[in-house]
């Protein structure tokens, strides 16, 4: 777990909640740093929701600590709330209202009036791509600009910490690729988001961070290349070539960050820490030492593999 310091925005530790005998959650803790996008991923059931609803004050915690912008959270915080823009998995908007008066209802509700109100709303409406749409009724959406206006209402009181339940179940892959850039977006200008999500490749496509969380406890965390290097697994370049390729495998295999390199049927083979960081040195040798190379082919492990060596299942089980 990171240490608290300047910019930290989110700061929860050893959560639990049972319902019953049924332990839900079992000492889950994290943080958040400003500008950071952070994943939470686990199957069906792993805890997740429960987690979520917890960090956002909708459910009581039997356990645990929660702070939001320095500020301690419970499920009757009023003032700490305040920081916190929650966009539940299902779409919580109102069908026969427009886009606007959808924005603007709730921007009433956040306490948002007047000029900054009418402002407000028009940032948002482009910020999530519907300023087009603005004065049409939303029940005449696609499920993609649903979940858009549903990202826009819970940033509309420029929230420090907003969190995203599975924001793109369901959309079409443009609307889907329009949520993950209005997404980034909002990192690079200091906000720090809590992001679940089912698709592993928007997880390796938006987070900073990722934690795994299975049976209710949060069994990893890191970067992608943290949790690659958690469970052991190696980047392996395949490059089809010819000449001397035992000789230039052997000159391969002494390399720093190289663990092993050994001459194929049509190649070269190579498992390496980083391929980014020593291919060039890698070709260099190979081609020093006469070969002809063909083709390259880098594999490096994905979230997906890391994810089932951990969890032993896959996300969507």
């Amino acid at each position: 777990m990171r240490e608290s310091g300047k910019g930290l925005v989110l700061d929860c530790r050893g959560l639990r909640k049972s319902f019953g005998q049924l332990v839900a959650v079992d000492g889950v803790g994290f943080q958040i740093a400003e500008g950071e996008t952070y994943g939470l991923l686990g199957p069906n059931g792993a805890g997740k929701t429960t987690s979520i609803s917890m960090i956002c004050g909708l459910l009581a915690r039997d356990a645990g600590e929660v702070i939001v912008d320095g500020k301690p959270l419970t499920s009757r915080s009023v003032d700490a709330k305040r920081s916190v823009g929650y966009v539940p998995q299902d779409i919580a908007i109102y069908p026969d209202l427009t886009a606007r008066e959808n924005l603007t209802f709730f921007g009433r509700l956040y306490g948002i009036g007047g000029s900054e109100l009418k402002a407000r709303v028009d940032e948002i409406l482009g910020i999530i791509g519907l300023a087009d749409r603005a004065n049409d009724r939303s029940e005449e959406f696609s499920g993609g600009m649903k979940r858009r206006l549903n990202i826009g209402i819970g940033l509309l009181h420029a929230p420090r910490l907003l969190v995203l339940d599975e924001p793109t179940v369901g959309v079409d892959p443009q609307s889907r690729n329009a949520i993950l850039e209005s997404v980034a977006s909002l990192s690079t200008e200091g906000m720090a988001v809590l992001y679940t999500t089912h698709y592993m490749e928007e997880a390796e496509r938006l987070c900073d961070r990722i934690g795994i969380i299975d049976h209710g406890r949060l069994v990893a965390e890191g970067t992608r290349r943290e949790l690659v290097e958690l469970v052991g697994k190696h980047d392996r370049i395949r490059m089809r070539a010819s000449g001397a390729i035992e000789d230039a495998a052997a000159a391969v295999h002494g390399l720093d960050g190289v663990r092993k390199a050994a001459a194929s049927a049509d190649g070269i083979d190579v498992i390496a820490d980083r391929a980014a960081d020593s291919l060039a040195e890698i070709l260099g040798i190979i081609t020093a030492s006469g070969v002809a190379v063909a083709s390259v082919d880098v594999d490096e492990p994905d979230l997906e593999s890391v994810f089932l060596h951990l969890t032993g299942r896959a996300l969507r089980d």
